[in-house]
């Protein structure tokens, strides 16, 4: 399981020109199940990215697809995590 902390390095106008592309990417990767869920942060400085892969260098490839790593309007952290305890409802996330 990763988190994945993307990070506005460009200004949120040009972000904005990419974000209908940037959706149609995150639409692809739900239905390929490697998201499991996503959003902005508070205050709107990047978003957040939960998604799990086989391994690191994966989720590396996955990310090289999204149009904000492709224009360079974001800078990318990867976590990865093993969830050992979780609600009822996430049990499907345990390892």
């Amino acid at each position: 399981m990763f988190i994945i902390s993307l990070t506005y390095i460009k200004p949120l106008e040009e972000v904005d020109t990419l974000l209908e592309d940037h959706v149609d990417y995150l639409k692809e990767q739900y239905s390929l199940g490697n998201f499991l869920a996503s959003g902005r942060k508070v205050p709107r400085t990047g978003g957040i990215i939960l998604a799990r892969g086989a391994s690191r260098e994966e989720i590396e490839t996955i990310i090289a697809l999204d149009p904000f790593y492709r224009h360079h309007v974001a800078e990318y952290e990867i976590t990865e995590f093993s969830p050992t305890m979780t609600t009822n409802e996430l049990v499907f996330l345990r390892e």
